[in-house]
């Protein structure tokens, strides 16, 4: 695969960093390890810039609630001009969505008695009465153990979230339910409707309610206004990658051909959704992203107990194939978080974005990258991995 150079650098040549505070001349303290974490972690990501594997990328590394390290190295934008990422970017954190805003939304409104984990589909999305897909639980849905397949191309067919739930009804399953873990966005986006329908309400205003606004949230949202573009890390240019996926059944759509930027480059949640989707669409910056994840590692007001446990359990039950959360990837030795502890979780973006969550050690790690841009890149996985290693030998 062809491989665009990062350009510019950032000015100074050197990764922007949080400033770690003063000390007196000479005095040790904790600011100096402090320094050499940023260092390093900044060596990394400008590894990963240079090898090409992403033009630019944040990290943040917080430990009871506290700062480890935040770094921003490399270019938020190199086409059609080179644009410098800051620690305050906005990244699309396409998957991350699932786990930063549906599953606590749908966790919140099961305390509220709105929602049931147990019951299928159906309850909620009466068209989905005799579907295959229609006796799959919320549960099953969101530990993608309800046998829906990963991903079909449904703007192809479907506008608006009703559509788009007709369209899924149509798809056969790849497996019975609890039979064995796929992984789906077909099954979140049945959720998202199920709770939409539940409440009334848009995934975007529910997003604000039961996460944003009891978290102290004020940049992370779906679809950014206009104003906020230049401040948004741009991914593809077009839906080349999703364009080649559709095959036959896309000729003739009328794709994005420009580099996007502002708006989420997920199909689904862009053309069939308008940008507010379950499953894709929200943007953030990292400082964000890790404050979220903090109010996953232990208890929190914020998140009732019970239900934040139960996401971080296996919900696998009989099913085949790796742990799996409510939303959540916990750990196992093919994680990407494998080098943390054995009760972390996490997740990925296909966009070039992760979080990780360790809660024995109070940990939160956040990458984001813009790994699509201009073109989808491989190598994010092994980055990331050697990444997470290295947090781990130095948080």
């Amino acid at each position: 695969m062809e491989r665009h150079r990062a350009g510019p650098r950032h000015r100074g040549g050197r990764p922007r960093v949080q400033p770690a505070g003063r000390r007196a001349a000479g005095a040790a303290g904790p600011e100096d390890a402090a320094r050499a974490r940023v260092r390093e972690l900044g060596r990394l990501l400008e590894a990963g810039v240079s090898a090409g594997v992403f033009p630019g990328g944040v990290a943040v590394v917080r430990r009871a609630q506290k700062a480890v390290s935040s770094v921003a190295v490399g270019n938020a934008e190199v086409v059609p001009e080179h644009r410098a990422v800051q620690l305050d970017t906005l990244f699309d954190l396409a998957s991350l969505t699932k786990v930063l805003c549906t599953v606590p939304v749908v966790l919140r409104l099961c305390a509220e008695g709105l929602v049931d984990l147990d019951a299928p589909l159906r309850r909620w999305l009466p068209e989905l009465q005799e579907a295959p897909c229609g006796r799959v639980t919320v549960r099953q849905a969101l530990a993608h153990t309800g046998g829906l397949p990963a991903w079909r191309p449904l703007y192809l067919e479907a506008r608006g979230l009703d559509a788009v739930v007709q369209a899924v009804a149509k798809v056969p399953l790849e497996a019975e339910p609890g039979q064995r873990v796929v992984y789906s966005d077909l099954g979140v986006l049945l959720v998202g409707a199920a709770v939409e329908r539940a409440t009334g309400r848009r995934m975007d205003a529910l997003f604000e309610e039961h996460v944003a606004r009891p978290l102290g949230l004020g940049q992370s949202q779906f679809c950014p206004p206009p104003a906020w573009h230049r401040r948004c890390a741009a991914t593809e240019r077009g839906n080349r990658y999703e364009r080649d996926l559709a095959g036959e059944a896309g000729a003739g759509f009328p794709w994005r051909e420009g580099v996007i930027v502002g708006e989420v480059h997920d199909g689904n949640a862009y053309y069939a959704l308008g940008g507010v989707a379950p499953h894709a669409g929200l943007f953030s910056p990292a400082e964000e992203v890790a404050r979220v994840a903090e109010a996953w590692a232990g208890p929190a007001a914020w998140l009732p107990e019970g239900y934040r446990l139960e996401a971080v359990r296996d919900q696998r039950g009989a099913a085949a194939g790796p742990p799996r959360g409510l939303g959540w990837v916990l750990h196992h030795p093919e994680a990407f978080f494998a080098a943390l502890g054995p009760r972390s979780f996490g997740h990925t973006g296909f966009t070039g974005t992760s979080v990780a969550v360790d809660p024995e050690r109070a940990l939160v790690v956040v990458l984001l990258t813009n790994r699509v841009h201009p073109q989808v890149r491989e190598g994010v996985a092994d980055f990331r991995r050697a990444f997470h290693e290295a947090v781990a030998r130095l948080a």
